[in-house]
């Protein structure tokens, strides 16, 4: 489970920010905001409102974000496809190649973990008969 931290950057680097910008509208110094980033500060809760505001997204996007949350494809205006967490964040493209990539090694994964538990329930039957 990753530390709050670590939330608010990956946020923070799925909308293309910087620390500097951040720091900016937090009212704060960068490294004041690095330390939020590496859990070296504790975030109150109107801290965390500011962030979550500054991030475009709600206090309970920030809290319940997870590496592994699903994404879904959207549509632009353009007609173009864009591949969103939550809120419209926009994945770069690098992070869509890296989710799509797990995607499909826990669907491979699925799939013989399937064909395991439908050979193992014959096997199961075939004993039973003996």
């Amino acid at each position: 489970m990753s530390t709050l931290g670590v939330k608010i950057k990956k946020l923070r680097e799925l909308r293309n920010l910087t620390q500097g910008h951040m720091a900016e509208k937090l009212g704060i110094s960068q490294s004041a905001y690095s330390k939020i980033e590496l859990d070296e500060t504790n975030v109150g809760y109107e801290r965390l409102e500011q962030i979550a505001r500054a991030l475009d997204v709600s206090v309970q996007d920030v809290l319940a974000f997870d590496e592994k949350m699903f994404f879904s494809v959207m549509h632009n205006q353009n007609s173009s496809v864009g591949y969103v967490v939550h809120n419209n964040v926009q994945l770069a493209e690098k992070e869509r190649e890296h989710y799509e990539e797990k995607i499909k090694l826990l669907e491979d994964k699925i799939k013989l973990l399937t064909e395991k538990c439908e050979l193992l329930s014959e096997e199961v039957k075939r004993l039973k008969k003996e």
